[in-house]
């Protein structure tokens, strides 16, 4: 079975990995040194990632670097784009609303 980026999203530590090589590709033990939890656990989390393409491997030596990969990361940005342009338009609603509101009480 194949997850999505939103499985992946949806686990509180993937997310906070996803945070921690957002800035700097790591490696599994520079990344489980954030966690309170084993390095097997987060070697789990790193799968799934991979999985669903949101962070890549890259092979330096010996070492393996994971990368966030950003094009993943648009399309999560594409599907909250959706109700970022719902919930503006109610707020510009709301706005018009108050504006008459306070109008009428002139």
């Amino acid at each position: 079975m194949r997850r999505d980026i939103f499985q992946a999203i949806a686990d509180p530590t993937r997310r906070a990995i996803i945070l921690l090589i957002a800035s700097q590709a790591m490696t599994p033990n520079a990344i489980a040194e954030h966690f309170d939890t084993t390095r097997q656990a987060i070697s789990k989390h790193l799968h799934i990632l991979v999985e669903c393409e949101l962070v890549r491997q890259d092979h330096q030596g010996r070492e393996i670097y994971y990368r966030l990969e950003l094009t993943k990361m648009k399309e999560i940005d594409q599907w909250l784009d959706q109700f970022r342009k719902l919930w503006e338009s109610r707020f510009n609603e709301l706005d018009n609303v108050l504006a008459t509101l306070k109008n009428d009480r002139k």
